[in-house]
């Protein structure tokens, strides 16, 4: 029986534990935290997550919500973008606790999960099997996934000049529950998008108001300009409360209805330059590099959880497409069309969300209103195209994605940005 040894149980790691033990492999998760939970906020996950469930064998059930185009707003109520837009792919929103529950669902029975376990080595001699290991113990496998995130300890032994780079804002985010939720005026959409100089704000209902029910409520995101605050969620809210106080509604009711305890706090990275590949081979096994220890992105264009659910449909498809038993040059083979399916396409996606995100960032008075008149003058084209062309995906075996071919930003976009396209990303 083929073993592996999948490390971090977030998105990519569960999907990749599920589907390699319901391939038949003996599959050991490794997860640093006290116990397995969700990361608490909400997910948007755009028809490529999606597809890459289905392609999985998992369900989401009645536990999606629709986010229909509400426009972009200026703080001061104005539109840049009016809603109705006929963008060719729309996302939808789950609570990231319930997504993170269908996936426990699919680890099934069968796997050994070892939590409170932080991994410190790694053994990837070319003459031994591929191990990671703890202070106390050594894991050795087939096959290791490292799903560890991305400040991957795995990574930086493997590909050391590979590193995170911030992307120059910090993100927040919360969902208010329905019974904290604010009634907001008839005139605010379910879900909508403003943009100031540096600062966007964003807002999703996570289905119809449900008084008493933890799961539903209203998702929202804020970034700013800098680097994360150091300062306890408490001075943090009061931060983003003083910074949005003048934005239009719903801006101020929905800070208002935060906790502290809410409150997520996230550093917007990207790697660069991703590893020149994502298998090593290692020995009579190997190593995989899945998520954003792969290829953590800018979070622009809200493909982090969809790029992790890719990573696990292409890895379970090309391990039933190949020989058995999966051991020596087999597993090799996988390893290098691994690399060969998702380079490309994960190297566009964090290209084009960074140039769009340099755009909708933009903080100086000249950046605001080239923003400004670029969308006004070419959304919803310019937001389809580059919405459309990281949502379209299909799992390998599959036909061909309808849209765009490539995933790529108006040259516009990319003057404004200032960055250069290449395989160095």
């Amino acid at each position: 029986m083929a073993t592996a040894v999948v490390v971090g149980a977030g998105v990519g790691g569960l999907a990749a534990a599920g589907a390699l033990a319901r391939s038949g492999w003996h599959v050991t998760l490794l997860e640093r935290g006290d116990r397995l939970r969700g990361s608490g906020g909400a997910v948007l996950l755009w028809p490529n997550g999606l597809a890459a469930l289905q392609a999985l064998d998992l369900s989401l059930g009645d536990l999606t919500y629709p986010v229909l185009d509400g426009g972009i707003r200026r703080p001061d109520g104005r539109w840049l973008v009016e809603p109705g837009a006929d963008l060719a792919q729309q996302p939808v929103v789950v609570h990231a606790d319930d997504l993170h529950d269908a996936l426990m669902a699919g680890l099934g029975e069968r796997i050994e999960i070892r939590t409170g376990t932080e991994v410190t080595t790694l053994r990837s001699a070319a003459a031994e099997r591929p191990a990671v290991g703890t202070r106390r113990h050594t894991f050795e496998a087939d096959l290791i996934v490292a799903a560890d995130g991305a400040r991957s300890l795995i990574r930086r032994r493997l590909a050391p000049r590979s590193a995170l780079a911030s992307a120059g804002f910090t993100t927040w985010r919360a969902v208010v529950p329905w019974f904290r939720a604010p009634r907001l005026p008839d005139t605010v959409a379910a879900a909508g998008e403003m943009l100031g100089a540096g600062q966007r704000f964003l807002h999703a209902s996570l289905g119809e108001r449900a008084g008493g029910e933890a799961r539903t409520g209203i998702y929202w995101v804020a970034t700013a300009p800098g680097a994360p605050r150091p300062e306890p969620p408490e001075t943090q809210l009061a931060l983003l409360r003083r910074w949005f106080a003048d934005w239009q509604s719903p801006v101020p009711e929905l800070l208002d209805a935060t906790k502290p305890t809410d409150l997520i706090q996230q550093p917007a990275e990207e790697l660069r330059p991703l590893p020149r590949t994502f298998g090593f081979p290692v020995g009579s096994g190997g190593i995989l590099l899945l998520g954003d220890a792969a290829h953590a992105a800018s979070p622009t264009l809200t493909q982090g959880a969809c790029l992790a659910l890719e990573d696990a449909a292409t890895l379970w498809a090309l391990i039933r497409a190949s020989a058995q038993p999966l051991v020596a040059q087999p597993l090799a083979d996988v390893l290098a069309e691994y690399t060969a399916a998702r380079w490309a396409r994960v190297a566009r996606v964090a290209r084009a969300s960074r140039r769009l995100g340099a755009m909708l960032q933009a903080q100086n008075r000249m950046g605001v209103r080239a923003r400004d008149a670029l969308l006004g003058r070419l959304s919803p084209r310019l937001l389809a195209r580059a919405t459309a062309a990281s949502a379209a995906w299909t799992p390998p075996g599959g036909a061909e994605p309808a849209g765009p071919a490539s995933l790529s930003v108006p040259g516009r976009i990319r003057g404004l940005s200032g960055g250069r396209s290449g395989r160095r990303v």
